[in-house]
């Protein structure tokens, strides 16, 4: 599935000489500060900076560069230029105070905070007017935007940059480090790594594989095959515990599928028929031709069912690798990745939906098409609690457990449901904010009663936040960790055992195994490959700018890693249990071939590429 981001940018540009410092060098804490003189936010900002200098003394080394943003404060870059005509006369920092301490930044002001500090005016007129430092300010901006600043103040704390809030508690806390923010930094950097959920699969497919090969194997499948279920009067549910992860836990897997497609639909990379040509082409052909191999090998066979096994690709694995090569893989490609597999997900719901279904019960399909109905009309309606759409979710499931239709549809279903909103008037909450943080500063003074208005104060700050993001976007950032860190490895754990040595490993040999590997190893790169490159030659779609056919195709090959839906397809096609072991072990040796091969390539076919910033600097 779609991947956590990356992790937090770092400062391209490493302290040095040729900045001003307050503090010594060898200090246990660095921050540096982009900063804009005209900036009312900045200049809030400055005085939480003393009080953070004074608290930590020598143990914090402080650096100030400029990032002035012209278009908004004209006088921004006259004030920047002024302070390092200061610096060059060894009085930057005073310059820097009185920017800082006064609201006029004109020229004429400027000349005279350069008079009250001891300047020598005349040599300062001169470096003015002709821009001398202009140069200086230039190479600050840059190294900013290349150091992911997007907007002042903007910090990094040790060479990383900090999102957290402004005041000083907040800012101690970061620099401090106590054991407690240490833990919850560790945590937050894992899990912002586009590669965790790869990881964490990753050792839960190697656990399963032991287990299910040691001395201990009994216990893993016992385990699996245990009965758990409930009763409420006439009605009763029991399942085996490896049903309750693949018919149970793995609908809340796909609910978040389905707010990913939704998402990627409405305002992402497939919003667009042009932008979505191209993943949507690339998609088509990647399940097509892996299909129509698995098929041309298993055709009137005993493994027919399972041609929609090599149709899948597991983006957490994907994306991991993409990673992991880094500056190698250009961000094109990587958005071009999560968008075919959002629309590879797509199809695999379809398929799901129309082709791996058991007898189907129409009363049970009629009672869920009854309560889908329901969901859209709270849709309909701008009902924005999560409680009704989450009780009307489980009548959904059970509905669709008991009529024969996978009930993982019943998750992507209650995904299209769950409603968004048009977007917020930015500029009338942003002033409704100001308005309340400035009530909050009368109350700080004691102009008025301070609990139940400061209170209210937060509460009406929540709504504003909540406002930001629909109840769809809000229900996919709650769902996203539980799924990548608990519900997909749980799935891994379930249904990765497979055994290694005698009979388990001749099913690499037979229809199915072959069809599985050839189709996702070849049948997926050539798939997505061919497809893109027909879209784009005739005209349907434009192939990202930077990117040769060669590169597209190295990649092509990572989609090759079938993993999570390949494993859900076999689980679901096949009902004889040597043929999922079989089919399971096939999908293993599959994506670890995939991800080898498509490395090798990448590597071998992308061997200089470095990003460029806006700026056109590497």
């Amino acid at each position: 599935m779609e991947g956590n981001g990356s992790l937090p940018p770092r400062l391209t540009l490493p302290v040095g000489d040729r900045d001003h410092t307050q503090g010594p060098a060898g200090a246990p804490i660095t921050l540096v500060e982009y900063g804009d003189y005209q900036c009312p936010y900045c200049r809030q900002v400055y005085h939480t900076v003393r009080e953070l200098q004074e608290v930590l003394g020598d143990r914090l080394q402080y650096v100030y560069r400029h990032l002035p943003i012209s278009t908004v404060h004209p006088y921004a870059q006259l004030a920047a230029e002024a302070a390092e005509a200061a610096g060059a006369q060894g009085k930057f920092w005073e310059m820097h105070e009185a920017l800082f301490e006064h609201d006029e930044l004109d020229e004429a002001s400027l000349i005279q905070y350069a008079a009250d500090i001891g300047l020598d005016a005349d040599q300062f007129r001169r470096d003015l007017a002709e821009h001398r430092y202009a140069g200086k300010v230039e190479e600050d901006f840059r190294s900013g935007i290349r150091s992911g600043v997007n907007g002042t103040p903007t910090f990094f704390v040790n060479g990383e940059r900090y999102d957290g809030a402004w005041d000083l508690e907040s800012l101690l806390e970061t620099v401090e480090k106590p054991l407690g923010m240490r833990v919850r930094l560790l945590a937050q950097v894992f899990t912002s790594m586009a590669a965790a959920g790869g990881i964490v699969l990753l050792l839960c497919t190697l656990v399963a594989l032991i287990w299910a090969n040691s001395p201990w194997s009994d216990g893993y499948f016992h385990l699996w095959e245990m009965t758990l279920g409930f009763s409420a009067g006439r009605f009763s549910l029991a399942r085996h515990l490896l049903e309750w992860v693949n018919d149970g836990l793995m609908v809340i897997f796909f609910v978040v599928v389905g707010l990913e497609i939704k998402r990627e639909v409405t305002v992402g990379e497939l919003a667009s028929p042009r932008r979505a040509a191209l993943p949507i082409a690339g998609a088509v052909g990647g399940m097509v031709l892996p299909a129509a191999i698995y098929t041309a090998f298993n055709a009137g066979g005993p493994g027919a069912a399972g041609w929609g096994i090599p149709m899948a690709t597991d983006i957490a694995f994907t994306l991991g690798i993409l990673t992991v090569l880094g500056r190698r893989v250009p961000l094109a490609l990587r958005v071009f990745f999560t968008a075919l597999a959002i629309a590879d997900d797509l199809g695999a719901v379809l398929v799901i939906a129309l082709f791996y279904n058991a007898g189907i019960s129409w009363f049970s399909l009629g009672v869920g098409l009854t309560i889908f109905l329901a969901l859209l009309g709270l849709n309909r309606a701008r009902v924005y609690s999560a409680l009704p759409y989450g009780l009307l979710g489980i009548g959904l499931w059970l509905a669709f457990l008991q009529s024969g239709i996978h009930p993982s549809i019943a998750g992507v279903l209650l995904a299209v449901t769950i409603p968004t909103r048009s977007p917020p008037n930015i500029r009338g909450l942003l002033a409704q904010t100001v308005a309340l943080l400035n009530q909050v500063e009368l109350q700080s003074a004691g102009q008025s009663p301070m609990d139940g208005h400061r209170q209210a104060t937060l509460q009406t700050l929540e709504t504003i936040t909540d406002r930001m993001q629909s109840p769809a976007q809000h229900l996919e950032r709650a769902l996203q960790p539980w799924s990548t860190y608990l519900i997909l490895p749980l799935f891994a754990l379930a249904n990765a055992g497979v055994a290694l040595v005698g009979d388990g490993t001749l099913g690499l040999l037979n229809p199915a195994g072959l069809g599985i590997i050839l189709g996702l190893v070849l049948g997926k790169p050539l798939g997505i490959s061919l497809f893109s490159w027909a879209a784009v030659r005739l005209g349907l779609a434009e192939k990202p700018g930077g990117l040769g056919w060669g590169q597209f195709f190295s990649a092509s090959c990572l989609a090759g890693i079938g993993f999570t839906i390949s494993l859900f397809f076999a689980s679901t096609a096949f009902d004889d249990l040597e043929m999922q072991a079989a089919a399971k072990l096939a999908i293993l040796v599959a994506s670890m071939l995939a991800s080898v091969i498509g490395s090798l390539l990448l590597a071998f076919t992308s061997p200089g590429f470095r990003e460029t910033t806006p700026m056109g600097s590497p």
